[in-house]
């Protein structure tokens, strides 16, 4: 069973979709960052692939770092989610239009 670049990238591709879905569709914060999670997992997939199938290709090591930045990203945006809902007893997006100041 041989695994092709084309099946990496359709299955890249419709984890993109899915996340793109989840930004624009959810008004939660959690799911939002979950479907960014899934978006940068879906960048992450395309970087492995490509390294695998093109040689002298580096991506496995900028997918590395993808992941350590997005543990990073994850601890900040949780950090503001219960920071906001400490305030406003919820997660949804549209209450945090007031925090402008």
């Amino acid at each position: 069973m041989t695994n092709e670049l084309i099946d990496f990238v359709i299955i890249s591709i419709a984890l993109l979709a899915i996340g793109i879905y989840g930004v624009s569709v959810k008004r939660n914060a959690i799911r939002m960052l979950f479907a960014i999670e899934i978006i940068i997992n879906a960048a992450n997939l395309n970087l492995v692939a490509f390294a695998r199938f093109i040689p002298n290709s580096q991506g496995q090591t900028f997918a590395l770092f993808s992941i350590a930045i997005a543990a990073a990203e994850v601890a900040v945006g949780l950090a503001l989610i219960i920071v906001a809902y400490r305030m406003y007893k919820n997660v949804d997006i549209a209450e945090f239009r007031s925090l402008k100041g």
